[in-house]
């Protein structure tokens, strides 16, 4: 049974959708009466499942006579999460929860959701978007594969696949596109390197970037989120963000990202992100001038922004100081995006 700290955090929203195991059912409450931020954490994700599973439809639950929303059902019947590392946890959870919204999609499949896709299409992408971290730890593509001409750009073979994967898809029906995304999650985090750190500290280039295997699986996590908070938006569902913890650790890769990206030359900008319990800043840029700005974003705009979902102007932000700086570094996020 689980009882230290970090074991029952992972367990919060299972505590909050009304799904634990039996043998977790006594520890998470005896936790939460003793640990004041776990309390707060648990209290904040039980009040996004009463938003997304408000009064909506007539589910039954095994032949109860009191309605009950659909996706709190789905997520009761949500399957075990992997026991996996720290750097994959937030992949795991990502893809739990798209498994759970997915359900509320019956014969609504057609739904335009993001770019020119419906949300056929989009599980479609999801799955080609795992792919090269899915292929680079052993795995067998779930599509069969066209050559790449050499020479290739790393973005005119990836635009290409993505297409042919979303074609391939379209012959089939929705639920045989989940099962293979699904199936190939589920082997992604099966692999030694979602359960063992030093495996997964490795670096390896992947869509463009190099960085440690553990690094991309925290890139699947937030394209999984960015996609289910598509879907949600799409059907009208209010999709609450990745819990605190992982929501941080998107964080934190995203500002290193985007370090990567501004290079040391751009003007320097004091960029803090700030929100919930946690404030974390970094100096952006130049290392050898004065900062010229200032920049605070909340966690969950910054990493939207990060996703494409924020146009530069439209983030809401604090700012003062450089108006030009602090325009490079939002542009220069927003650009990061290939979501």
């Amino acid at each position: 049974m689980t009882t230290d700290h970090d074991g029952v955090r992972e367990l919060l929203g299972a505590w909050a959708f009304g799904a634990l195991r039996p043998e977790e059912e006594k520890a998470v409450p005896r936790h939460l009466a003793e640990c004041e931020s776990c309390a707060v954490e648990a209290e904040r994700l039980r009040e996004a499942v009463r938003l997304l599973d408000g009064p909506r439809g007539t589910a039954m639950s095994n032949g109860s006579k009191e309605p009950e929303g659909v996706l709190a059902l789905a997520l009761r019947a949500r399957p075990a999460v992997p026991r996996v590392a720290a750097h994959a946890a937030p992949y795991a959870a990502a893809v739990a929860g798209l498994q759970a919204l997915v359900r509320e999609l019956d014969g609504r499949w057609s739904t335009p959701v993001v770019h020119d896709w419906d949300a056929h299409a989009t599980l479609a992408h999801l799955l080609a978007a795992d792919e090269p971290l899915a292929l680079r730890l052993g795995l067998d593509a779930r599509v069969p594969a066209s050559p790449v001409p050499e020479g290739t750009s790393w973005e005119e073979a990836w635009s290409a696949r993505t297409a042919d994967v979303i074609a391939y898809e379209r012959q089939r029906g929705p639920e045989e596109t989940v099962t293979a995304w699904a199936a190939q999650a589920a082997a992604l985090l099966a692999t030694p390197e979602a359960r063992d750190p030093e495996r997964a500290a490795l670096a390896t280039t992947l869509m463009g970037i190099r960085l440690p295997v553990a690094d991309h699986f925290l890139v699947r996590a937030f394209e999984a989120w960015i996609h289910t908070d598509d879907i949600g938006r799409a059907l009208g569902l209010a999709v609450p963000p990745p819990p605190e913890e992982h929501l941080w650790q998107l964080v934190r890769l995203a500002v290193r990202i985007l370090g990567m990206a501004l290079g040391t030359t751009a003007p320097p900008v004091l960029f803090a992100v700030a929100g919930g319990e946690s404030d974390a800043q970094w100096v952006l840029g130049s290392e050898d001038e004065p900062v010229r700005a200032e920049l605070v974003l909340e966690p969950v705009d910054f990493c939207l922004l990060v996703g494409g979902r924020y146009a530069p102007a439209e983030v809401p932000r604090g700012a003062t100081g450089d108006e030009d700086a602090v325009r490079n570094v939002l542009e220069r996020a927003a650009a990061l995006s290939w979501l």
